[in-house]
């Protein structure tokens, strides 16, 4: 597409945000990186325990084969009478940057309408640490959790991948190992703008180059760091790149977002439509106006409202079936049991 190709517009709040914040990240070369990372600021704990509502602990979690130990981040109420619902959570970041704590406030947040508890998982970063690194300490550190879920005070039925950007990417890949790998079993998976294609030429990402918040430039830069050489050819593993996977069957309820006019708009359309196709149960939005990480540069936005109202609709209505479908297995199986006792 040439630069004269017209593009979605965006939405009036989302503009002006986008023309006054000038460390919005648009394009991003290797040599960025590092001050990138610089900007990652320290954890705000009293956000993130809600003023002390909400206990944080940090849990070394055992790296996969001969990984190193993981780093999970918890998150749950004070005072709870029964095991908790949990969003297991990686950050965004291109694969490049970010922490664990980042987007913590906002999650917590979520969890406090729904009753749950929030982990987060400090994986390993490109390109010091390239795939499969990233993946293995995401579900390192998923059966963990769920193996450790009676003395944590969770629920391991009621566990919901989830992530931003790049971190949701990694949260589709960690449903798809998940499900390859028989189990854990999960609940759903909330995936807000994935990244899910390293391929980089759809539509939508030569539509908005130069433009917006993280162009087809910036992705580039993340996937070659994640992937190496592997990028854009043939042999990507679907754990990687989760837009290279032949099969979506056998996932869990899925939520998808993504903003009209931003790089990865086509590929999560595209993603939905085949879970779709393959018997999946899935939602999409495409928040008119948007663009990528819309919601975090303008949280009070009514746009940025309206997504994040989403998310938590789908999560409330997700979780109540989980947790109603457990209670009659749990019900079909006592009926059995006492059927076959002598």
């Amino acid at each position: 597409m040439s630069a004269s190709t017209p593009r979605p517009p965006f939405d009036p709040q989302i503009a002006a945000a986008l023309a006054a914040d000038g460390d919005v990240v648009t394009s991003l070369a290797a040599a960025d990186i590092p001050a990138l990372r610089r900007r990652v600021a320290a954890p705000d704990v009293a956000a993130i325990t809600r003023g002390g509502t909400y206990r944080m602990t940090s849990h070394r979690v055992p790296g996969t084969g001969t990984a190193p130990d993981v780093t999970l981040t918890l998150v749950r109420p004070v005072v709870a009478d029964h095991p908790l619902p949990v969003l297991y959570h990686l950050h965004g970041g291109g694969m490049v940057t970010g922490a664990a704590h980042e987007e913590l406030p906002w999650l917590v947040g979520v969890a406090a309408q729904l009753g749950a508890a929030v982990a987060a998982v400090e994986y390993r970063l490109a390109p010091e640490w390239r795939y499969p690194a990233a993946l293995d300490d995401s579900y390192a550190g998923l059966v963990w959790l769920v193996d450790h879920a009676a003395e944590l005070g969770l629920d391991p039925g009621l566990v919901v991948v989830s992530g931003v950007s790049a971190g949701a990417g990694l949260a589709a890949a960690t449903a798809l190992a998940a499900r390859d790998r028989s189990g854990p079993r999960l609940a759903g998976q909330l995936l807000v703008y994935p990244m899910l294609d390293d391929r980089n030429e759809s539509a939508s990402g030569h539509q908005m180059a130069g433009v917006g918040a993280w162009d087809r430039e910036a992705n580039a830069t993340g996937w070659g760091a994640y992937l190496g050489d592997l990028v854009g050819g043939p042999d990507v593993p679907a754990y990687a790149a989760s837009a290279r996977a032949e099969d979506l069957g056998g996932l869990p309820p899925t939520y998808l977002e993504v903003a009209s006019a931003e790089t990865f708009r086509d590929e999560i359309v595209a993603y939905a439509a085949r879970l779709w196709a393959a018997g999946g149960d899935a939602e999409l939005h495409v928040w008119p106006g948007g663009c990528h990480g819309f919601d975090f540069l303008v949280p009070e936005a009514d746009l940025s409202r309206a997504a994040r109202a989403a998310r938590v609709s789908w999560l409330t209505r997700t979780l109540a079936r989980r947790a109603r479908d457990g209670v009659l297995a749990r019900a079909a199986a006592s009926t059995l049991d006492d059927e076959q006792t002598p």
